[in-house]
């Protein structure tokens, strides 16, 4: 449950442009989801199969469609707007620029390194460590224990949760937002076999490139490059315990959701969507607009957009038929052994092979 400070219904409505109807003498304090709203929160409905809860839910105030043609009990209030969730999302984004976040502090247990460029306004909390030679822009709040390598640099408005490592060379722009356990710039996974079986590591010499606004999730591993770097370009995002290689690059406005994992040296293009467990093997690419269904896996490059599935992926139309028919398999061979038999007994055989 949210707890928000305290709003009339008509304060909610006016911020995002909807009718207020109903009992207007609330005011709101958190916001829920529709089955388990309480007396005193907002909650929304966006999808049809929820509408049953409209009458048994106990929020005080409803975002609802303008396709809800039924009035709301004495005790509650309606607001109808076009789109319930998008609203909802606005009211969401009001919400989350008015918490008040702290700047100009740094707390006494943090160490910092030597030559490092901090502004005024920065937030660093208890327990940060950071390198020698690091720069980090206006705004940037760290929290508890986030650990931050030599020469790093980071931009504008980036926040760090508690315990993200960024190692040494690391470039982080503005505006970013790493939760909590990410790990950024650790060694790529580099071997060279030796003749007995044994591994031989590669120096991984590279670092990590990540553009403006983009979030990575919690526990996400980004291995830097063995040589160059390993880039995420600007807008994307990134769900919690995603694995991206050495020497990758992501393409703008790509999303990856959890578990999906990206082998080196792999060039994913532009407004890729990932879903999850999907994985890439190394050295390929794959074009602007792909989408990849959840736990496909990728052997070659995608040369063109589309929506694919499966493993090794297809064009998710020809995927889907291809489960339905294996589906089908156990009929079908129940037909087949009743041919057989006939076939059989017609043709007086002892089998097949006769």
């Amino acid at each position: 449950m949210f707890q928000m400070k305290q709003l009339s219904c008509e304060e909610i409505a006016k911020n995002i442009n909807g009718k207020l109807v109903g009992s207007i003498d609330h005011d709101i304090s958190g916001l829920n989801r529709i089955e388990f709203a309480r007396k005193g929160e907002l909650t929304f409905l966006a999808n049809p199969k929820y509408e049953k809860y409209l009458k048994t839910t106990n929020a005080s105030c409803i975002i609802i469609p303008e396709t809800v043609k039924e009035k709301p009990s004495k005790d509650k209030a309606y607001i109808v707007v076009g789109d319930p969730y998008h609203e909802f999302v606005k009211l969401l984004k009001i919400l989350e620029s008015q918490k008040e976040r702290k700047s100009g502090y740094i707390h006494p247990t943090a160490i910092i390194g030597d030559d490092v460029k901090l502004p005024d306004n920065i937030y660093i909390g208890p327990y940060c460590v950071i390198g020698n030679g690091t720069s980090i822009g206006e705004f940037a709040y760290l929290h508890p224990r986030v650990t931050i390598g030599d020469y790093v640099e980071i931009g504008d408005g980036t926040i760090f949760y508690p315990h993200v490592v960024c190692f040494d060379n690391t470039k982080i722009g503005k505006n970013c937002i790493i939760h909590a356990g990410a790990v950024i710039g650790d060694d790529g996974f580099g071997y060279i076999e030796r003749n007995d079986g044994s591994y031989e590591k590669v120096p991984q010499m590279g670092n990590v490139i990540i553009g403006n606004n983009v979030e990575i999730g919690s526990n996400t591993t980004i291995d830097r490059a063995m040589i160059g770097s390993t880039v995420i370009e600007d807008g994307c995002i990134i769900d919690n315990l995603v694995q991206i290689g050495h020497n990758v690059i992501v393409g703008e406005n790509t999303a990856m959701a959890a578990q999906a994992g990206v082998s080196g040296s792999c060039k994913i293009g532009k407004r890729n969507r990932f879903g999850g467990q999907v994985g890439l093997a190394g050295h390929l690419d794959t074009a602007d607009d792909v989408i990849l269904l959840s736990q496909s896996g990728v052997a070659k490059t995608i040369p063109e957009k589309g929506v694919y599935f499966g493993s090794p992926i297809k064009d998710r139309t020809k995927a889907f038929k291809i489960e339905t028919a294996l589906q089908q398999l156990p009929d079908i061979l129940k037909d087949f052994y009743k041919l057989k038999k006939i076939v059989i007994e017609k043709l007086n055989l002892k089998d097949f092979t006769d």
